[in-house]
Order: C-alpha cells, then structure tokens, then sequence
C-alpha cells in the first residue's frame, strides 16, 4: 500500500466519523486504523513482532525541566504519560473547557487531555484516581512517547 493510499484513508476516516477502521491487502497486508488508543498499526505477514519502543530515560533529562519535576515525586504521587507522539490539546476544541485543571480529582477512565497523532485525536484516560497537582505540558506542544503530561497525588 503506497503512503499516498494510506493518507487517502486517513483523511476519509477522519471526515466519516468511523473509530476504528480494518484492511487487509491481497498480499497480506494489514492496516488497522482507531480514532480512540493506538493510531495506526500496519503488520506485514513476513514482518518481525512488534517489540515496542524502549521506555525513555526520564533522569537523562530527555524532556527537560518537566522530567525533572516529573521524577522527583513523592512515594503518594504518579504521571501520567503520552502513550504516542503527537500534538497535546487540554481541550476537546479550540475555545472549550479543558478536560482538568489543577486541584482536579479524576477517576480511573476520565479523559485528561488529548493527543493528536496523524490527524486522530486519542483521548488519554487516567489508570488510577488521583488529583492533578501538576500539568506539564502548554496546549498544542508536541509531546514525545513517554513523556510525563501530569503530576498527580493519590486522592
């Protein structure tokens, strides 16, 4: 499938309304496509298993001063972090009320924030109930794979 095909589809299912979207070529490609959780995903029946990308290293100072306030938390206190690379938006549109503000307590299943990725918009869900204490990242900032958005404490 040529990257231009892929392009097409995306721009089509983003205007369609579909969540999830499955193709599979004759030649045994496979193209899987969700709005909500992973993006996009293309397994080639001769392709090696996907072994996942390696956890970055927070000390190193790879996100700069955010992964420092990120990795000094307390023993009651967690991030949560971007599952992809993307855009980060605080808000389901441009003009609305963002998801959480600090002092916010959020269940296990609440929307936080989202991060686009090749024109989807996924919606990041907090694990664990807890309060925000901390946003790391400014609306619209790219965010990197791993990299800490919020600083919450046990609630």
């Amino acid at each position: 499938m040529k990257l231009s095909e892929i392009k097409e589809l995306i721009s089509l299912i983003d205007e369609s309304g579909l969540v999830e979207f499955e193709y599979e070529s004759a030649d045994g490609d496979k193209l899987i496509m969700r709005k909500w959780g992973e993006t996009v995903q293309k397994k080639d029946a001769t392709a090696p298993s996907d072994q996942g990308a390696p956890e970055p290293d927070l000390a190193s100072g790879e996100y700069g001063e955010n992964a420092d306030q990120a990795d000094s938390l307390l023993p009651d206190q967690f991030t949560i972090v971007s599952p992809m690379v993307g855009t980060f938006y605080r808000a389901p549109a441009p003009g609305a009320k963002p998801f959480v503000e600090v002092g916010d307590i959020v269940e296990p299943g609440q929307t936080v924030c989202i991060v686009e990725a090749m024109k989807l918009m996924n919606e990041i869900e907090a694990e664990r109930r807890g309060k925000i204490i901390k946003i790391l990242v400014d609306n619209e900032e790219p965010v990197e794979y791993g990299q800490p958005l919020f600083v919450l404490q046990d609630a």
